[in-house]
């Protein structure tokens, strides 16, 4: 991931100009994560947070949350937009907490730019970082099946949501909703999950 945290690096104050705000998301994705935020009971990680709009929006509604990126620049700047919430620095494949530690993870497109055979490993993390039942929000550029497309910053993957649930089953959730939406530049699919319970 060094070639995307240094290209994200190079273009962060741009993309923050564009996109740290919740102007610039869709009325339904902020009506997908609010719902499933009102359902989630202690501490969330906004995985892949960028300049921290979406962490921000979380604690706006009362939720006790931290954003964690793995662009240094991206924390400086969500720091200084949004200086009430917590952001660090950290990779998504170890987001630093315990095991079964937190209620819920948004990885809102913070995977898109992660070669499919490293995706798993990814999902495996959320796995272990939450607790039983703990609720997954996660957002990607939806196509018919896995391949790269040439993204302004660095390559990017489609995803068919058929594909994605099933890695998701198999790092250890079960898929609970899917939202599709092709009114926009590229087709959007969203994906909420919750980690399976595990039997003593």
């Amino acid at each position: 991931m060094d070639d995307v945290r240094d290209a994200y690096g190079r273009w962060a104050e741009e993309y923050a100009e564009m996109f740290a705000s919740m102007e610039a998301t869709h009325e339904l994705d902020r009506k997908l994560v609010s719902q499933w935020a009102g359902g989630i009971t202690g501490r969330i990680i906004d995985a892949g947070c960028g300049p921290g709009q979406w962490t921000d929006f979380l604690r706006g509604l009362g939720c006790d949350v931290e954003g964690v990126d793995l662009v240094p620049r991206f924390v400086d700047i969500a720091r200084s937009r949004f200086p009430a919430v917590s952001y660090r620095v950290g990779e998504l494949d170890d987001l630093g907490v315990p095991d079964r530690s937190v209620a819920g993870i948004l990885s809102w497109y913070s995977i898109i730019h992660t070669d499919p055979d490293n995706v798993p490993r990814i999902l495996d993390e959320f796995a272990r970082c939450l607790c039983d039942g703990g609720g997954l929000v996660l957002g990607m550029c939806e196509g018919p099946q896995v391949e790269p497309f040439d993204h302004r910053v660095t390559t990017a993957y489609f995803w068919s949501v058929e594909e994605m649930s099933q890695r998701l089953v198999e790092s250890g959730f079960q898929v609970e909703a899917t939202e599709t939406r092709s009114d926009e530049k590229r087709p959007h699919a969203a994906i909420v999950a919750r980690r399976r319970r595990v039997e003593p």
